[in-house]
C-alpha cells in the first residue's frame, strides 16, 4: 500500500528515497469497516486521510434534516478537510466509510512538526490541494450549468466506478436529484 503513496509522493514533490522512507515511517495506514464514521458533521477535525483502497463519502445534513452527499472520495484522493482556517472550527460534513477502507491517516498536530522537519512536505501538500481545488472548481461550474441527465453522464466518464459503489439513494443526492429522477435517467440512457 505504501508503494501507492510514494507514487502519488513522487507525482507532486521531488523528495528522494531517503525522505520519502522517513516520511513513510512516520505516516500512519490504517483498516476501517464499512460504516465506520470518520468525522461527524459538527465536530472538530483532528485528523486527515488519503485513500489508499475503498470509499469515503462526504455529506451534510441541511436544515430539514436531510442527508445531502457532497464528495466520494475513492483510491489515491486526499479526503480534504478545510477549517477556513480556524483551528477548532467544527466541520460541516460527515466522513463515513461506504466499503472497507485502508486510509493513510494524519495527525493535523503532527503534519506540522512533519511540515517543519520536510520542507518540500509542504509543497507537495500545496500541489495536491491546487490540483484538487482545481477540479472542484471545474466540476462545480460544470454542475451549475448542466440538467440532471448531464450531470449523471458526466458522472458515467469522469467517474464510472462510483455507479456500482454508491448506493443510487446517495449518487442521487450527490447529482442534486430524486433517486426515482435517477432511475428514469438511467433507464434513458440504457435505452439510446
Amino acid at each position: 500500500m505504501k508503494s501507492i503513496l510514494f507514487k502519488y509522493m513522487t507525482k507532486f514533490t521531488s523528495l528522494n528515497d531517503e525522505e520519502q522512507q522517513a516520511i513513510a515511517e512516520k505516516i500512519l495506514i490504517e483498516e476501517y469497516k464499512k460504516g465506520t464514521v470518520l468525522l461527524r458533521q459538527g465536530d472538530v477535525p483532528t485528523k486527515c486521510y488519503f485513500v489508499l483502497k475503498g470509499c469515503v463519502r462526504q455529506y451534510s445534513i441541511d436544515k430539514a434534516g436531510k442527508e445531502v452527499s457532497s464528495n466520494f472520495y475513492t483510491e489515491e484522493q486526499a479526503v480534504s478537510i478545510f477549517n477556513r482556517h480556524q483551528q477548532n472550527k467544527p466541520s460541516a460534513y460527515t466522513l463515513t466509510c461506504l466499503e472497507d477502507c485502508t486510509l493513510v491517516v494524519g495527525d493535523l498536530v503532527v503534519k506540522k512538526d512533519m511540515l517543519d522537519e520536510y520542507s518540500q512536505l509542504e509543497s507537495m501538500i500545496r500541489k495536491m490541494v491546487e490540483e484538487n481545488l482545481g477540479e472542484v472548481q471545474d466540476e462545480l461550474a460544470s454542475f451549475i450549468a448542466s440538467a440532471p441527465e448531464e450531470r449523471y453522464k458526466a458522472l458515467l466518464r469522469k467517474r464510472p466506478h462510483l455507479v456500482n459503489r454508491v448506493p443510487q439513494h446517495q449518487l442521487a443526492s450527490y447529482l442534486g436529484i430524486t433517486p426515482e429522477s435517477l432511475s428514469r435517467i438511467k433507464k434513458r440512457i440504457n435505452c439510446q
